[in-house]
């Protein structure tokens, strides 16, 4: 890791406006003990999560990505026709084509938006934020929508407890563009690796293995997940991430005003916070209400955040993620 010898300054692109929607439907833990062999106990001192939002069959996550983006649209003074670019990161799509950021342009009205989707799972938002600010500062685009969305309780198996007491519903988005001088992205970083893609995935439903009646009877439309595996890479990666996000911008721990990382786990969201020694009351934590919402996490808690009065304009915010891919990713910014 080489620290930077001065402090990077803000790109003056940034986030604009912020929103967020959770459908009204909720499953507790009290609710897994009737449905799989867990307690509440058990899935708290694991997890962190008390309680995770459901979608009713009827919605799609264009329906909770739609929300969203009205609301980041107006919470930065926009309207949908003033959308250049509409990114969508979601691991839970309406349906392989049209993508789903297409519908969601459909949907929202932003006729003069170019869409398309980024598949990078709970890393996915991070991934579009880095996309839309490179866009922006190009010249080429205004206003790019990020929305994180995904209905993962759709993709999940109830009978198997170690996945299923995880995921929730939810959608979050941002419009990114010019901001003022000193606010906006500092670095991002992006990181992948395939060769460990199989610890969490959804293995049917592609061109590799498309749907059959064998497929349906083994299960494997729904998430599979090798949890101790994947736990050991999220907090290597996601504390990693974070550190030499931090060290080559030329900032450490110290300077944060506050830590939004993806709500996946209690645990490896406090080994982050330890690694960069950021303390407990700097870090944003929504994971008891929400459970795991992938793309949309980050979002969620930022809209939320906002909303609290916790994030406020000056903060120096580092976002860090980790998902499937496997993928992982850190921004710095300063709001």
């Amino acid at each position: 890791m080489v620290a930077a010898t001065s402090k990077k300054q803000p790109s003056g692109i940034g986030i604009i406006g912020i929103g967020s929607y959770v459908p009204e439907g909720t499953l507790t833990n009290d609710d897994l003990e009737k449905m799989v062999d867990t307690t509440d106990e058990w899935i708290r001192e694991r997890t962190g999560i008390s309680k995770r939002h459901r979608v009713d069959e009827k919605t799609a996550t264009s329906d909770l990505a739609k929300e969203a983006a009205l609301r980041a649209l107006a919470d930065a003074g926009l309207g949908p026709l003033d959308a250049d670019m509409i990114i969508v990161a979601t691991a839970t799509p309406d349906m392989f084509f049209p993508s789903t950021a297409c519908v969601v342009q459909k949907k929202t009205g932003a006729v003069n938006a170019v869409a398309f989707d980024v598949s990078a799972a709970c890393s996915g938002f991070l991934y579009g934020l880095s996309i839309a600010e490179n866009f922006v500062r190009s010249g080429a685009y205004r206003h790019v929508l990020v929305v994180g969305a995904e209905t993962l309780t759709k993709i999940t198996d109830w009978t198997d407890r170690g996945t299923c007491v995880l995921f929730g519903d939810g959608a979050g988005a941002a419009v990114v563009g010019k901001v003022g001088e000193g606010r906006g992205l500092i670095a991002s970083t992006l990181k992948s690796d395939g060769s460990m893609g199989d610890l969490l995935e959804l293995p049917a439903g592609g061109s590799r293995m498309p749907p059959s009646e064998e497929t349906l009877r083994r299960k494997l439309h729904y998430v599979k997940m090798e949890g101790n595996q994947l736990f050991k890479a999220a907090v290597k990666a996601m504390a990693n991430v974070a550190a030499t996000t931090l060290a080559e911008a030329g900032y450490t721990g110290d300077d944060l005003d506050l830590l939004v990382p993806h709500q996946a786990n209690l645990r490896i969201i406090e080994s982050t916070a330890n690694r960069i020694n950021v303390p407990r009351e700097k870090v944003y934590i929504n994971i008891e209400e929400y459970g795991n919402t992938s793309a949309a996490s980050i979002p969620i808690a930022l809209d939320e955040a906002k909303r609290r009065g916790i994030l406020k304009e000056g903060m120096l915010i580092e976002m860090v993620s980790f998902g499937g891919g496997l993928t992982w990713a850190c921004a710095l910014m300063r709001w």
